[in-house]
């Protein structure tokens, strides 16, 4: 039975884990506090949150909202990686982090209940930003319209030209028989 200040903690994790569009465990040896207050800032604009829990707290937790962490992955000193809207600037801001650090090492991650390994979660933070994805697709949604707009004014836009230039034409006539 957990004391109350362990099940204050798991009840934490359980709503972070239900909240959390993407988990991303790490072990975190040999960070300073410095260079974890860093990462903190730069998660927390990302509307993500980076925080420490005992293996046994986030195993607790994590089964509790049904989510099987592979336990080979629960040993030694981890944080936690909770991304609650967009998944894809968390996970760069990570993996830059790591890349800069060279001290934080990426467990594993956990996405629609799917296993990520580290590879996996460099490929989800390689992506384009959501904005930019979002405009790629209201423009690959406009792009037909437009064409569709422009075939079918084609012809009524052909046919004014073809009037106009007749109208020239008679007007040329009209002003040679006038001389």
């Amino acid at each position: 039975m957990p004391t109350p200040q362990k099940a204050k903690h798991i009840d934490a994790l359980v709503e972070n884990f239900e909240k959390a569009q993407l988990v991303v465990l790490a072990n975190y040896r040999g960070l300073s506090v410095s260079q974890m207050q860093d990462l903190r800032g730069n998660l927390r604009s990302t509307n993500a949150e980076f925080a420490v829990a005992k293996n046994t707290l986030t195993r607790i937790a994590s089964e509790r909202v049904g989510i099987e962490i592979p336990l080979e992955h629960l040993e030694g000193p981890t944080a936690l990686m909770f991304a609650y809207e967009d998944v894809v600037a968390p996970a760069k801001a990570l993996s830059d982090f790591v890349k800069s650090s060279r001290v934080l090492e990426l467990k594993v991650g956990l996405m629609e209940g799917q296993v990520l390994d580290s590879g996996q979660i460099d490929a989800l933070a390689s992506l384009p930003p959501r904005e930019e994805l979002l405009g790629k697709l209201v423009g690959l949604l406009a792009s037909p319209m437009a064409r569709t707009v422009g075939v079918l004014g084609g012809p009524s836009r052909s046919m004014a030209y073809l009037l106009n230039a007749r109208a020239g034409q008679l007007g040329e006539a009209n002003a040679e028989a006038a001389d």
